[in-house]
């Protein structure tokens, strides 16, 4: 039964005119206060739109106050006196397009037991070294100290950046001071910083095609516009990079020069050198997230040691290794975009939290964490060894030949575009990252991103084969 009289010919998004015709409902009072709405899923199927849709224009209707989410229970309508006021009826309809992206992350984050998370992008908790963490804690909580009850400093707690400056930046080939470094809460921040400080709306800049869909989703949160540059498996499209920067003029290219997500391919040297050469003609900026570093074992060049942060801004985290709790990450660039960047930090946050920057500290520097990172680079070696020998017996097409990391980019023969794969996929408890939200505008991919720590089990290659063979 339709809730919503939708339009296909109305150039309306569909989003706007369901939450449109929701509000009109509630206000004309035909859905009182208290009504359940449908399901997103009975929602979709009803009126023959996407979940995709369904969730965003519910969540719409969340923000303007016209509902409230309950937790397992689903959405009902709030009291007269809840909703938001408006705006008026002339003002331009401004669709965001994250709804993919919202899709993912909240399934992703509020997943269920028993859910397979084939294309999530952490590894499983029994990998991680929660034992060591547990034993850091404990020296911690028991040593007197700033650290438990501190705010401490803007730019992050000096002995950490210190250790960033002599220790961890030489390893990659760059050279800075603890001045130029500022830590963040994970990289999310390093990024989202970095664009309130150098991108204004309207602003153009280039990033990765496919890419990582956060980034992506932030930035259009902000008025930026997204120019795709096409990823190839030793790198950027150069010959597309450099067309596309004289077209549009760039602020900044975001990238990942290793083990880029979500194809887990790295940048050949060549083209790393191509695209500063293109940097400095068309007078942009790069954005260097480096996050998988400790993942890729091998010698693979970093634009920023290339640079030696004059263009390029380099960032990284630990929380893919080490803890998605711990968000402790960092910028490194010239001294005076850092000063910058902190008075952004302060301005937003005040500051990031002392007391996970003194525990990242110990573990970076008692020598657990390098035994650790030894034995985890071994087990990823040999899972992503058995998952793509599977893949190639159950007929997945993989991109590239990349050798270390946690993803494979892949994808079924004969499949145009993975969303609606996913959609199945994830009535089965099986999650599968589509290729969809890993492109700027979020144009339809047949690609997916897969886990290799996850996927590494013959259940899931079976469920995975099955799935494959129901959609052909």
């Amino acid at each position: 039964m339709s809730l919503v009289n939708i339009k296909r010919d109305n150039p309306l998004p569909l989003v706007d005119q369901i939450a449109n015709g929701i509000r009109q409902q509630i206000d004309d009072r035909l859905l009182r206060p208290g009504s359940r709405l449908p399901s997103i899923r009975n929602f979709a199927d009803d009126h023959g739109v996407s979940r995709f849709t369904a969730v965003e224009a519910y969540d719409r209707l969340v923000a303007m106050g016209y509902l409230r989410s309950r937790r397992g229970a689903g959405f009902f309508v709030t009291p007269s006196d809840g909703k938001a006021p408006q705006p008026p009826t002339d003002a331009p309809v401004q669709p965001k397009r994250n709804e993919e992206i919202v899709w993912l992350i909240r399934r992703l984050l509020d997943a269920q037991d028993g859910t397979i998370m084939a294309g999530g992008p952490w590894l499983p908790h029994s990998w991680l070294d929660e034992a060591n963490i547990r034993r850091t804690l404990r020296g911690m909580a028991n040593n007197q100290g700033d650290h438990l009850i501190d705010y401490g400093n803007a730019f992050g707690y000096l002995p950490m950046r210190k250790h960033i400056a002599e220790t961890i930046l030489p390893e990659v080939g760059v050279a800075a001071h603890e001045r130029q470094v500022l830590l963040t809460c994970g990289a999310s921040q390093a990024l989202d910083i970095i664009s309130r400080n150098l991108l204004s709306p309207g602003d153009t800049v280039l990033v990765d095609d496919p890419g990582y869909y956060n980034l992506f989703g932030n930035l259009r949160l902000q008025g930026v516009r997204l120019v795709g540059v096409p990823r190839l498996a030793d790198g950027p499209d150069i010959e597309a990079l450099e067309a596309l920067a004289a077209e549009h003029a760039p602020r900044l290219y975001f990238t990942q020069s290793v083990l880029q997500n979500p194809t887990g391919t790295s940048m050949s040297h060549h083209k790393a050198f191509r695209i500063l050469q293109a940097a400095g003609r068309y007078d942009f900026r790069v954005v260097e997230d480096d996050i998988f570093s400790d993942l890729q074992p091998e010698t693979v060049p970093r634009l920023a040691a290339l640079d030696q942060l004059d263009r390029v801004i380099y960032i990284r985290s630990f929380s893919k290794t080490l803890s998605g709790s711990l968000r402790v990450g960092f910028v490194a660039c010239n001294q005076r975009l850092a000063d910058d960047l902190g008075d952004t930090k302060m301005v937003t946050s005040i500051t990031t939290s002392l007391f996970t920057e003194k525990l990242l500290y110990r573990l970076l520097t008692e020598g657990y964490y390098r035994k650790y990172l030894s034995r985890l680079l071994d087990r990823l070696h040999d899972a992503r060894h058995n998952v793509i020998t599977g893949f190639e017996r159950i007929g997945i097409e993989t991109f590239g030949d990349a050798t270390n990391g946690m993803f494979v980019w892949g994808r079924f023969n004969d499949i145009d575009d993975s969303l609606p794969l996913a959609e199945l996929a994830l009535e089965g408890g099986l999650m599968l990252a589509p290729g969809t939200v890993f492109r700027p505008n979020l144009q339809p991919s047949p690609w997916m991103r897969f886990n290799v720590a996850v996927c590494d089990d013959p259940a899931v290659m079976k469920r995975l084969e099955k799935i494959g063979m129901e959609s052909t």
